[in-house]
């Protein structure tokens, strides 16, 4: 919440008039850190310790895009079920920190460790005492969302280096049901809401993979290091955005990769940097140029990607922020040896 700047008027000489100023300006970010942080954290803590069941559509710009999550939290921590309900079939399972997708039309199941859950309704990792330095907060009316009821809050940003959101909680546990990314013109051009939502105990067959007969199908084990410091640097990250990970993945050649299309998609080693402002994030790919790319950029709703060539690298710079963010990403890109 944007707490109101306090106006005075007809104060009398010698009341101190320039401290109480003084005090009110401390006093009042102090008060936001700490609204914005409650509400960032009840959202964190809502996705990953309720149970809950729900379908939910993400619209980017002209494409919309259904999906079904199920989440329950055992004695062994967190089960997730995401199953993509548009285009090709695919299902995510989470169990913790490791999430097998299943991949039917070619019978793949591929499994990665060390996953974060940032994943909708969660938010992405980051430092929420410092979102106040990048957006102003307002706490706005209740509304309804899937038939809940849900409290409103609204990010403008300071800069024009990240979009707005309006987001809706709800009002009894904190869970995130619709989150609205908004243009300077105060434009939606991109959301995702549920159009269902259960927030009850969930029977555990719901988070069972609908894939049982897999015994024939091929594993990529997708291999991540994590915390790692491959010697890439970014020198001009957007104010109020940290860097909360650095990774490398080997990204295995696809088993349908024959003859001359084998040597253009073998395994190769892919290292990704993540900033984050609490709400927005970017993420950069350093891997190996195969020499067959343009560079180039595309917009699309909130998102921008952008790719360029740097030396025997490709670099793809891929955010939900305004192209100005991005470019300034892509352009302060360097490689320091260790």
């Amino acid at each position: 919440m944007l707490f109101p700047r306090f106006k005075f008027a007809m104060l009398v000489v010698g009341l101190g008039l320039s401290s109480i100023l003084t005090q009110a300006r401390s006093q009042e970010p102090m008060e936001e850190k700490r609204e914005a942080q409650n509400i960032l954290r009840k959202i964190q803590a809502s996705a990953q310790k309720l149970n809950y069941s729900g379908t939910f559509v993400y619209q980017q710009a002209s494409q919309i895009r259904t999906s079904r999550i199920t989440h329950i939290v055992d004695a062994n921590g967190e089960i997730e079920k995401l199953e993509i309900l548009d285009g090709k079939p695919r299902e995510y399972i989470r169990r913790n920190d490791q999430v097998s997708c299943y991949l039917p039309e070619s019978k793949t199941i591929q499994v990665e460790k060390n996953v974060t859950q940032e994943v909708f309704p969660a938010l992405l990792s980051g430092n929420a005492l410092s979102l106040p330095d990048s957006y102003s907060i307002k706490k706005v009316e209740l509304s309804r969302v899937a038939g809940v009821e849900c409290q409103g809050y609204v990010f403008e940003p300071r800069d024009a280096y990240r979009y707005g959101y309006r987001l809706c909680t709800d009002k009894e546990t904190g869970l995130l049901l619709r989150a609205q990314t908004v243009n300077p013109k105060n434009e939606v051009i991109e959301q995702i809401a549920f159009t269902q939502i259960s927030i009850a105990d969930i029977d555990k067959y719901k988070v069972k993979p609908s894939y049982q007969n897999t015994a024939q199908w091929h594993v990529e084990n997708l291999t991540m290091q994590s915390n790692i410091n491959s010697g890439w640097i970014v020198k001009a990250v957007p104010a109020g955005f940290k860097k909360t990970r650095e990774m490398k993945r080997l990204i295995p050649a696809p088993a349908s990769a024959k003859g001359g299309d084998a040597d253009q998609l073998k395994s190769h080693q892919v290292v990704q940097m993540i900033f984050s402002d609490g709400l927005a994030a970017i993420s950069v790919f350093i891997e190996p140029d195969t020499g067959n790319r343009t560079e180039g950029s595309l917009q699309q709703g909130a998102m921008t990607i952008m790719g360029k060539r740097h030396g025997e690298y490709w670099l793809t710079v891929v955010g939900e922020v305004p192209v100005a963010a991005i470019r300034q990403v892509m352009n302060s890109i360097e490689f320091k040896p260790k």
